[in-house]
C-alpha cells in the first residue's frame, strides 16, 4: 500500500516503460485518417443556422492547401504563427497546416481586447496570424504591428487580409507528408492572466501524445464518439480534452455557432465526452431548477419507475443524453453540484492540470470519489512541499516560458518538479485533493492565514449564486462577495423575492459557517448587482475570478459593509444599503 507523502517526499508511482510513440502524435494520426477515414466527417461548423461538414479527406484537401501557402513563404523553420479566433473548424485545419509546414501554433484568446492582443502578438513575434470571429471591433485595425500578413476565416472580419477560400483556391495540396519530432516546440500557450500577465508556455509535439494517453485511463479507446468545442482553443484543456482526443481518435468535432446559439448547438452535437467549467454546470443547474423546484424534482427522482424518465427528459434537453462521461476542470466544482448532476445520471468527474503541467490526474477508468481529481496518470509523479504545494514532474511538463528564462528558473525546484501554486492534500490511495491557490491565501487582521478557494465552494452550493469572491486580507473577518444568478435578479421585483433570498442566504452564511474554523468565519456576505463578465475585465477567457481586479473594483468599500455590522449587505452600483 502506497502511503502519504510527507516532507516533500515524492508519491510512488508506476512509470510508463512504453512512454509516447510517433504515431501517436497529431499530425501523423491525421495522415492516418486521411487514408483509413477519408469518407467519415470529421469536422461540422454550423453557419447562419446551417451547417457544414468536413470529412477527413476535405479537410486534409484544405490543410495541405494552407500547408503548400505557408511553406511557399520561406519563413524559417520554427516560426511562429498565431491563430486569433473563436474556435471553429478553420481553426484546426489552420494548427495541422501550420504544422506541415514547419512552424508553431501561437494561439490567443479572441475575447480579449485589442491592445491585449497586441501585447501578445509583440511578444510572441509571429510571421503570420489567422484571424476569425473576434470579440473587440477594434482587432483588426488596432492589434496588429504593421507588417505582419494576415489570412481570414470565413468567419473573420479583416478587408486587409487575404481570405481562406483564395489562398486555398489558389494552391495545390503539399504533396509530402512531412513529420515533426517529439521534442520540437509545437506551441505556445498564453496563461490566462488570473494573477497578472500572461505567460507563453512551450509545449513539445511529446505533450500531445500524453494529453492523450491522460484520458484514454478515464473514456478507453474512443469509437464512434462526438466532441462539442466551445471552451477557447487557446487554454490548454481545450487543446487537451477535445482537439488532441479528437485527432488522436479520428472522431467528430462539432463547433458552436454564437453563444446565443449554444443550447441548439449542444443539443445538436449531442456529445458523447463533454468538457466544462465549473460556471457552466452551475448556470445548467439553476436552468433545470427554475423549471423543476428542487423538492419536486427529489420526489420524482425517489419513484422508480418515475426516476429514469426524468433523468433522460432532462439530460436530453441539455443535449446530453449520449453522454457517457462528463468532466470539469478549470477551478473546483462544488460537491453540491457535483454530486447533484450525478443523481440526473450524468457521469461528472474532475480533473486536474496547469497550462505549465498538461492534463496529470484524471479519475482511473472512470472511477472517482467526491471531492478529489483523481490520481496522477502513470508518467507524472507528484509530491506536497512542507508549505502544502502541489508539485508535478511528467513528461508534459512545459519546456519552459518563451523568452523568460527567469520565470522558468523559478517555476521548478532543483530536482525538476513544477510548482503549480495549488494547496493540495493526497490520500493514502494518491488521490489528490486540490484545498486552494498559494496567492490566493491571504492573512487577516487576526494573524490568521484563509483559503477563499474551500469558502467559495461552500457558498455556491446555494442554486441562487453565481460566482463568489471571498476576499480579508488586514481585516477582521473574512466577507463574501457574491454575484447572484440573472434569473434570481429578474425576479426580484416579485412580492417578498428580496426577503426570501436574504432567509435563504443568512441560512447558507450560518451552514457555511458551521464547517469554518472560528477564525475563517464570514462577518458579511454582500450581493452586487453588476455582472462579472469576460467583457468587463472581472473573468478570465476561460471564467475564471480576476481577484486582484475585483477586490480593486469593491475595496473602497471592504471597512463600510465590516462597519454596518449586518449579515447581509446589499451594494447596488457603488452605493451600499443594509439589509
Amino acid at each position: 500500500m502506497a502511503t502519504k507523502p510527507s516532507g516533500g517526499r515524492a508519491f510512488p508511482t508506476a512509470r510508463e516503460p512504453a512512454g509516447i510513440t510517433d504515431s501517436m502524435l497529431p499530425l501523423q494520426r491525421a495522415y492516418r485518417w486521411e487514408k483509413e477515414r477519408s469518407g467519415a466527417v470529421f469536422l461540422t461548423q454550423p453557419v447562419r443556422g446551417r451547417t457544414r461538414d468536413w470529412t477527413w479527406a476535405q479537410t486534409m484537401d484544405e490543410v495541405r492547401r494552407m500547408a503548400a501557402y505557408l511553406a511557399a513563404q520561406n519563413w524559417p523553420p520554427g516560426s511562429r504563427i498565431v491563430i486569433l479566433s473563436k474556435n471553429c473548424a478553420w481553426w484546426i485545419m489552420a494548427e495541422l497546416a501550420s504544422w506541415m509546414a514547419g512552424h508553431v501554433t501561437v494561439p490567443i484568446y479572441a475575447s480579449l481586447g485589442a491592445q491585449s492582443i497586441r501585447t501578445l502578438i509583440e511578444h510572441c513575434e509571429p510571421v503570420c496570424c489567422f484571424i476569425g470571429a473576434v470579440e473587440d471591433r477594434r482587432v483588426a485595425t488596432e492589434a496588429f504591428p504593421p507588417g505582419i500578413p494576415r489570412i481570414a476565416f470565413p468567419t473573420g472580419n479583416d478587408p486587409s487580409a487575404a481570405t481562406w477560400a483564395s489562398i486555398i483556391a489558389a494552391n495545390a495540396p503539399y504533396a509530402a507528408s512531412p513529420v515533426r519530432a517529439m521534442d520540437e516546440v509545437a506551441t505556445i500557450i498564453y496563461t490566462s492572466g488570473t494573477t497578472g500577465t500572461p505567460k507563453g508556455v512551450l509545449h513539445r509535439f511529446a505533450s500531445f501524445g500524453y494529453f492523450v494517453r491522460a484520458q484514454t485511463r478515464v473514456v478507453g479507446e474512443p469509437t464512434n464518439d462526438r466532441f462539442l468545442s466551445y471552451l477557447p482553443l487557446a487554454h490548454i484543456a481545450e487543446r487537451a480534452l477535445v482537439e488532441a482526443l479528437a485527432i488522436y481518435s479520428g472522431q467528430r468535432i462539432f463547433f458552436v455557432e454564437s453563444a446565443e446559439t449554444f443550447l441548439e448547438d449542444l443539443r445538436r452535437a449531442r456529445p458523447t465526452i463533454f468538457f466544462s467549467v465549473p460556471r457552466l454546470y452551475i448556470k445548467f443547474q439553476q436552468r433545470i431548477l427554475e423549471k423543476v423546484p428542487q423538492r419536486k424534482l427529489d420526489r420524482l427522482l425517489r419513484i422508480p419507475v418515475v426516476r429514469r424518465l426524468v433523468q433522460r427528459r432532462i439530460l436530453r434537453q441539455l443535449g446530453l443524453d449520449c453522454n457517457y462521461i462528463a468532466t470539469s476542470g478549470g477551478a473546483p466544482l462544488p460537491m453540491a453540484t457535483l454530486l447533484w448532476f450525478r443523481k440526473l445520471g450524468l457521469h461528472l468527474v474532475e480533473g486536474y492540470g496547469m497550462t505549465e503541467t498538461g492534463i496529470t490526474h484524471t479519475p482511473r477508468n472512470g472511477l472517482s470519489r467526491p471531492g478529489y481529481v483523481g490520481d496522477a496518470i502513470e508518467c507524472a509523479e507528484v509530491k506536497i512541499s512542507e508549505s502544502g504545494e502541489v508539485l508535478i514532474k511528467s513528461p508534459m511538463n512545459m519546456l519552459g516560458y518563451y523568452k523568460d528564462p527567469e520565470a522558468t528558473r523559478a517555476a521548478f525546484t532543483e530536482d525538476g518538479f513544477f510548482r503549480t501554486g495549488d494547496l493540495g492534500e493526497l490520500d493514502p490511495e494518491g488521490w489528490l485533493k486540490i484545498t486552494g491557490r498559494m496567492k490566493e491565501q491571504f492573512k487577516t487582521s487576526k494573524g490568521k492565514y484563509i483559503s477563499p478557494g474551500r469558502i467559495e465552494k461552500l457558498i455556491l452550493m446555494h442554486p441562487g449564486v453565481e460566482a463568489c469572491c471571498v476576499v480579508g486580507a488586514g481585516m477582521p473577518n473574512a466577507l463574501a462577495i457574491l454575484q447572484i444568478s440573472q434569473q434570481v435578479r429578474a425576479g426580484l421585483s416579485e412580492p417578498g423575492a428580496r426577503e426570501s433570498l436574504e432567509r435563504s442566504l443568512l441560512a447558507l452564511r450560518e451552514e457555511v459557517n458551521r464547517e469554518l474554523d472560528a477564525h475563517e468565519r464570514l462577518g458579511a456576505m454582500v450581493v452586487v448587482d453588476e455582472p462579472w463578465t469576460i467583457e468587463n475585465g472581472m473573468l478570465t477567457p476561460t471564467m475564471k475570478l480576476k481577484r486582484s481586479l475585483l477586490e480593486a473594483r469593491y475595496s473602497a468599500s471592504f471597512d463600510a459593509w465590516l462597519e454596518q455590522r449586518q449579515f447581509i449587505v446589499w451594494h447596488t452600483r457603488g452605493s451600499s444599503a443594509e439589509v
